[in-house]
């Protein structure tokens, strides 16, 4: 089958009947001018090097090279074929706390990196180490939604990850019970399948502790494994708010948030997964090696392959009508007026 990537560029095929009018046109003037100065059998005597075959054959081998050069634009195929691979690989559904607290800073100083911004890089990274696996995205913060389902379309979970911002989150909390939940109920049927929710959390001012510890271990005995990342420091930070800090209205004093390491790590322990703190260099290393205990399946995606791309073959003979176009001259061949095909008989 045969096809273009951007079929309208071929409506500027039209542009080469179009030039063929104007050359018409224009050979016609020039006939009519030069009848001015008497017959044409006459004026030719006076144009000897003058060729009357080269400019058709010239216009004819430029107008080619247009039409091969608009073909080029127009991307042409060979074909579309359905083609099915089979991957193997697990499920990560990834759950970011989307709190007003991950607007911190990540480190001991106020003036540090924002948690948030730590763990999209973080995730970003993690997300461009899966080659065959499947990544969902799941936001939360009073309650959980997702926000991209599980797919292995990674481009769009990276874009999808970064479009995050807790100052949009209009109910707020650190409600990890209700990700838990959601995540569990996001992957797909197959049990052969590994699985994995990867929890980033500071692990603070959870709203049920309890629940949530419930939730981590229902998630394990299903065969989902949650592993935690804990973003933050332990020395507590005051949280900004356009342009000053964050204040609770009951006392008047400035909010101060930490990282809770130590339930973060009881809830890795519950999902029987790990836990591992953003700053630490080998949290990646230590979170991939974890992923790679679970047990990885087969699974069958369809995509459309394309057949190799033709525009070459066009680009390459338009430009062997241009060169072939350089090297004819308007003028009569010299050598090949000498050359006589037919002689008169002699009596």
């Amino acid at each position: 089958m045969f096809s273009f990537a951007y079929p309208h560029y071929l409506l500027l095929l039209l542009l080469v009947p179009l030039f063929v009018v104007l050359y018409v046109w224009a050979r016609y003037i020039r006939k009519k001018n030069l009848l001015k100065f008497g017959k044409l059998a006459s004026i030719k005597e006076l144009m000897p090097d003058v060729s009357p075959y080269k400019p058709p054959l010239k216009i004819t081998l430029e107008m080619c090279a247009l039409a091969l050069v608009i073909i080029c634009f127009a991307r042409p195929w060979g074909g579309i074929k359905d083609q099915k691979t089979e991957k193997e690989g697990i499920e990560v559904i990834i759950a970011v706390d989307a709190s007003n607290s991950m607007l911190a800073s990540a480190t001991a100083s106020p003036d540090g990196p924002e948690r948030m911004r730590t763990a999209k890089l973080m995730l970003e990274k993690l997300i461009n180490r899966f080659d065959n696996d499947r990544v969902g995205l799941i936001v939360y913060a009073g309650s959980a939604y997702t926000l991209i389902p599980v797919t292995n379309d990674y481009v769009s979970a990276k874009m999808f990850l970064n479009s995050i911002d807790p100052s949009q989150i209009a109910e707020q909390g650190t409600n990890i019970a209700a990700a838990i939940d959601m995540a569990s109920a996001s992957y797909s049927d197959d049990k052969n399948i590994g699985k994995a929710l990867v929890l980033i959390t500071d692990a603070e001012e959870l709203d049920d502790r309890e629940g949530v510890m419930d939730a981590a271990r229902a998630a394990a005995k299903s065969g989902v494994q949650v592993d935690v990342i804990g973003v933050g420091s332990t020395t507590g930070v005051t949280i900004p708010d356009n342009g000053s800090v964050m204040i609770d209205p009951e006392t008047g004093e400035p909010v101060r948030t930490a990282l809770n390491e130590e339930y973060a790590a009881e809830i890795a322990k519950a999902g029987k997964g790990i836990y591992v703190n953003a700053v630490n260099k080998d949290a990646l290393n230590e979170l991939d090696k974890q992923l790679d205990t679970l047990k990885k399946a087969k699974f069958e995606s369809s995509t459309y392959a394309l057949h190799d791309e033709l525009f070459p073959i066009f680009g390459w003979l338009a430009l062997a009508f241009l060169i072939l176009d350089v090297f004819i001259l308007d003028r009569k061949i010299g050598w090949l007026d000498k050359i006589t095909f037919f002689k008169k008989e002699t009596k």
